[in-house]
């Protein structure tokens, strides 16, 4: 086996490559589909301010994370893919986020260069009408100076501390004494996009809807514009608008929790903290001179290289705005055509659980509606022989009706238990939130466990039948119980009432309610003790195939792949001959390839107009030539929450489930067999480590648009709105 020397930290694999790279590589993939010209206008909008905030997410969590390394200033410490030190990735990093700012930049100009062209301008103050100034003059004088609060800098005032990825105007003053400093923070409280030629519509933007033109200015340019007026006395010599991003890797640990101390309580007081951590991250937006750039840097504390100039705006989630208010019809070319999810026909109207009973069924979002799940947890809200329902929450949405039938089902004396995870990365607030909500209706709520986070996502519906024996229902997924999510998130959603499922459902709450995480199961594949395990017995079963002579084949799909024991596995199985097929839509730390070590390994992603996030893991053999077998039937299949990272496989509970089910078994082999002949929104990954277009064949092949073709087919049967 060939592998590289780094260093004294011993030997890394030839096949592997940084974590934190291939994740920038992910996010440039996501930039790039604002330059596909098959995109509409206001959709490539939309993947720009996507870009930004993976980007901004990344250096929070990720370089949060390695900038903790270098504090503590590990020797041990090296990425097991390359051997590189945490001070060594972060300036990798930095020097490819330089790259990805200036690709940025010319992708967001020429997207404003066609917007102009349909009415949609991005004004600058100088581009203003005579009319639109005047305007844009008053309304700073009557509605933005007051909630002003400028800053000087100065011996008795220390630079004041700028919240995370808050926008502030930074000035540097001059009269005859000297230079002096001054910050002015945007305040968040006024609209952050101006339409001067709509007059704000008397000044209540929420009357700003269904516009056939949009010439808009930024809050901050006007801010920037007028800045002067506030300091008259002095002399502006350079100003400019800065964005802080910070280290939001902080400690959820409850290991120092006080014997009085409720956990809730202890997250609400430690999420406090992320808004004070250091920083990371300086952007500037639009170049200024080098001292004040410098003069920056040593008041956060950071290296020149720590800072990026950007012509983009440093904060992107303005578009929004603008696609609520334009009008959808006159700019229908702009956006995506409309996509109705359909309801699943597996399923009549009638009552589900009984359904269940007769058949599997498996729902394929954002084709298929969430709303068969929201109508089986209202049906066992209201159904007298329903006596409990058990879930694991990980993200809802901001107004979840899944909460309001677990309320509803609780208030009709249903004994009702949810583990919820309050160490959900950004979504703490929202959980703590629900908890209260269950907790007042009397609900059982668990909080998981210090050291591993609760991503599963499985629900539990047992029910009392007339003999007084009690039957289950079991829904597994690979995504959250989100409404909003499931409309834009490629996920499965599988409902059985399998025994064994069931059986270990059953045996899964309680372990989980007796904070037993090393429970035996017989179906199911729980990490972080039984999931990696079972997947490395699967790919060494694989590999014997291989070596008596069958054709062994291993199709994966999921979000990353990072685990080094996982990625040594594969390796093995190709070098014996199995052919692997890798959809890994994000991170990708294996290289394909690599001759002697991955040369039967083929790794695709595909990124597209919604968020590809089905895990689905297959084992076996292809059929030969002359067989009648299909060639799922060959496999061992199975779907899951998790993702082939060390932080699902061992620091997280998982859920993995097999699908047996023969129609479900060829309905999700389809769906394989689809995202691995696309020839337009995939990009394959080369032994470089970057990745390619696939040259597109005699048949264009869009997985995801074949997907809304095949399912807008089937009867668009309606339910209430749930």
């Amino acid at each position: 086996m060939s592998k590289k020397k780094n260093k004294n930290k011993g030997f890394i694999c030839s096949y592997t490559q940084n974590r934190e790279l291939s994740w920038l590589k992910f996010d440039q993939r996501v930039l790039e589909e604002a330059e596909d010209p098959d995109v509409p206008l206001l959709e490539k909008l939309n993947f720009v301010s996507i870009f930004t905030s993976n980007l901004d997410e990344f250096y929070m969590v990720r370089c949060g994370t390695l900038y903790d390394l270098t504090l503590v200033n590990d020797p041990d410490y090296y990425d097991n893919k390359t051997g590189w030190g945490a001070q060594e990735q972060l300036d990798k990093i930095y020097e490819e986020t330089v790259k990805l700012y200036q690709k940025q930049d010319i992708i967001y100009h020429d997207i404003l260069t066609d917007l102009s062209k349909h009415g949609i301008v991005n004004l600058n103050y100088k581009d203003l009408t005579k009319k639109e100034k005047t305007f844009v003059d008053n309304y700073f004088t009557e509605f933005i100076i007051p909630v002003l609060s400028p800053l000087m800098l100065g011996d008795n005032q220390p630079f004041p501390h700028l919240k995370n990825k808050a926008l502030n105007i930074v000035l540097e003053l001059k009269d005859e004494y000297g230079i002096y400093h001054a910050v002015v923070p945007i305040p968040n409280s006024l609209p952050r996009v101006i339409y001067p030629d709509e007059g704000m519509k008397n000044f209540a933007p929420d009357r700003i809807r269904n516009l056939k033109k949009a010439r808009f200015i930024l809050l901050e340019k006007v801010i920037l514009k007028h800045v002067d007026e506030i300091f008259s006395n002095y002399e502006v010599a350079e100003k400019a608008i800065i964005s802080v991003t910070r280290n939001a890797d902080i400690n959820l640990s409850t290991k120092k929790l006080d014997d009085d101390e409720d956990y809730r309580h202890h997250m609400k007081s430690i999420l406090k903290k992320r808004n004070r951590l250091a920083p990371i991250r300086l952007e500037i937006y639009k170049n200024v001179n080098p001292y004040l750039r410098l003069m920056l840097c040593n008041y956060l504390n950071l290296n020149l290289n720590q800072s990026f100039v950007s012509n983009t705006p440093l904060e992107m989630s303005y578009t929004k705005e603008i696609f609520n208010n334009v009008s959808h019809d006159y700019f229908k070319d702009l956006f995506y055509t409309p996509y109705t999810q359909r309801i699943t026909n597996e399923l009549t109207d009638d009552p589900i659980i009984p359904q269940i009973k007769k058949k599997n069924v498996l729902i394929f979002y954002p084709y298929e509606s969430m709303d068969t799940f929201l109508k089986l947890l209202k049906e066992a809200a209201r159904d007298p022989k329903v006596v409990s329902i058990k879930m694991t929450i990980y993200r809802l949405s901001n107004t979840s009706k899944v909460i309001k039938y677990l309320l509803e089902a609780a208030d009709n004396g249903k004994k009702i238990t949810v583990l919820m995870e309050l160490k959900a990365r950004f979504d703490e607030q929202n959980n703590i939130r629900y908890t209260e909500l269950l907790e007042q209706e009397g609900c059982n709520i668990l909080y998981g466990f210090d050291q591993f986070k609760v991503h599963s996502k499985i629900c539990l519906i047992t029910r009392r039948e007339d003999d007084g024996n009690f039957s289950c229902t079991a829904q597994i997924g690979t995504g959250n119980y989100n409404e909003k999510t499931s409309k834009i998130y490629s996920d499965f959603c599988y409902i059985t009432s399998n025994k064994g499922i069931c059986g270990d459902a059953v045996e899964f709450f309680k372990n989980m309610e007796a904070g037993n995480l090393k429970g035996d199961y017989k179906n199911l594949l729980v990490a972080p003790y039984g999931f990696r395990k079972a997947m490395l017995k699967n790919i060494r079963k694989t590999i014997k195939k291989a070596e008596n002579g069958e054709k062994a084949i291993i199709i994966m799909k999921m979000n990353s792949l990072t685990d080094k024991k996982v990625i040594d596995q594969l390796e093995i199985a190709s070098q014996a001959g199995v052919k692997i097929k890798l959809i890994i839509r994000g991170i990708c730390t294996l290289v394909p390839g690599i001759p002697g070590h991955t040369d039967n390994i083929s790794v695709i992603s595909v990124v597209g107009r919604f968020l590809e996030h089905t895990r689905i893991y297959c084992f076996g053999s292809e059929p030969e030539n002359d067989s009648k077998k299909s060639p799922e039937s060959l496999l061992k299949m199975y779907i899951s929450s998790a993702d082939m990272m060390t932080r699902n496989t061992q620091k997280r509970v998982e859920i993995a489930t097999p699908i047996k089910d023969k129609k479900v078994k060829k309905q999700i082999y389809h769906i394989l067999n689809v995202f691995l002949h696309d020839n337009v929104k995939a990009r394959k990954l080369n032994r470089e480590g970057f990745y390619d277009k696939i040259a597109e064949g005699s048949k264009k092949v869009n997985a995801q648009a074949t997907f809304m073709k095949e399912y807008a087919k089937k009867d668009n049967k309606t339910i209430e709105d749930y």
